[in-house]
């Protein structure tokens, strides 16, 4: 693809409005996860060394879901603002980070760098309205883009803003773009490990089916595929919408199911459980994880490939007495000579928990924008929108 980055632009001394992904967790107003703020640490530290004055803007949460449910601006904005953001923000580069109120319509406080109040609060943002763009621009001379995980979205901070300013990259969007893009035309062969909790990847693995050599699944994905095979998975989870498209994967000699499984009692940290085949399954009991035989056969079909892609967990990880078949793949995986990208979301969470994160060649900041990078070959709206500014703006 062919856009600007923040070395191809001209930056010195210019106010700049950057897109950032700081739709992160809160806990008692405070971020209780700062990853995603640090990965845009080398974007802010490379406009600050060019006397830039910095905008960021960010969605957090889903304000719409609250207004549905009838509740007043300043209820939703008092439990989604990204004012507790603002202040880890600060303690992260060490210098003040100032806060606006709004992210339209508002005077900006005289500060090296600002972040502005969640841009969900406006219904424009998510209808990409033009209008709510032409707003935004007004804070700024160049617009940047270093929001990965919302880049898969037809917004107006992504999409219509580019419009108004000349646009590019961070160096964060830059690296995802580079290390995701090795999955469309990979060294072979080509492994994915597609699992989850969400069953919704169906388009994820007819994009990737002609391309790997083999595709592995697991989480609740399998639970699907064993169920549309005529499998009693007795009270596991699955996922209804995805069983007649799985149905037609059932006969694909690349997609590897699990042959056994830990099963447990009840969905419960401290639940009875037990390994076992799936013809064993007592009633009411559930699938957490992936058995012994299948960690070995998963183990066999990867160790000779040179590519490999995960998106989503094998089981129930975040309960430790379920993480056994995520930790023993992503170990395994850890260890091989090949290109591992971990595909954000949950899969980011896990390789994180079990320490794995500095061994694999790319661990991305975006869940579902790199699962859509793969199905749509790299074309996501916010990648397709600086390329259109690219053709505009270039000198």
């Amino acid at each position: 693809m062919k856009f600007l980055t923040l070395k191809d632009m001209d930056l010195e001394n210019k106010k700049v409005l950057v897109r950032v992904d700081y739709n992160v967790p809160l806990k008692e107003g405070k971020v209780a996860d700062d990853t995603r703020l640090k990965a845009t640490i080398p974007t802010i530290n490379y406009l600050l060394e060019k006397n830039c004055k910095i905008i960021l803007m960010s969605h957090l949460g889903r304000p719409k879901d609250d207004f549905k449910k009838g509740k007043g601006i300043e209820e939703v904005k008092k439990r989604l603002t990204l004012k507790p953001v603002a202040a880890a923000l600060s303690e992260i580069l060490g210098m003040d980070v100032a806060f606006a109120d709004d992210c339209v319509d508002v005077r900006l406080p005289n500060a090296d760098i600002v972040l502005l109040e969640n841009l969900r609060l406006h219904k424009e943002e998510e209808k990409n309205d033009k209008n709510f763009a032409g707003k935004l621009s007004k804070h700024a001379d160049i617009y940047v883009n270093d929001a990965f995980g919302a880049s898969h979205r037809k917004h107006a901070s992504v999409d219509s803003i580019t419009k108004f300013l000349p646009s590019g990259a961070g160096f964060l969007v830059e690296k995802e773009v580079k290390e995701l893009g090795k999955l469309l035309k990979p060294e072979k062969p080509f492994a994915a490990i597609i699992g989850g909790a969400k069953a919704d990847k169906i388009g994820v693995i007819r994009s990737l089916l002609p391309k790997v050599d083999y595709l592995i699944i697991g989480g609740v994905l399998a639970d699907t595929f064993l169920k549309s095979e005529g499998i009693d998975i007795k009270a596991s989870k699955f996922d209804e919408e995805s069983m007649k498209a799985a149905k037609e994967f059932i006969n694909n000699e690349k997609i590897i199911l699990p042959v056994d499984c830990i099963i447990a009692d009840k969905f419960d940290e401290n639940a009875k459980s037990k390994e076992a085949d799936f013809n064993e399954i007592p009633d009411d009991w559930m699938i957490m994880d992936i058995g012994s035989k299948t960690i070995e056969m998963y183990k066999e079909k990867l160790k000779r490939a040179k590519t490999i892609v995960w998106a989503g967990p094998l089981g129930v990880f975040e309960f430790n007495k379920f993480s056994n078949g995520t930790k023993s793949i992503a170990g395994f995986i850890a260890s091989l000579d090949a290109t591992t990208i971990i595909g954000g979301g949950d899969s980011a969470a896990a390789v994180e928990k079990f320490k794995l994160s500095e061994k694999m060649t790319h661990v991305s900041t975006g869940g579902g924008a790199s699962l859509e990078f793969i199905e749509k070959e790299g074309k996501l709206p916010a990648l397709v929108a600086l390329e259109k500014n690219y053709d505009k703006f270039k000198r």
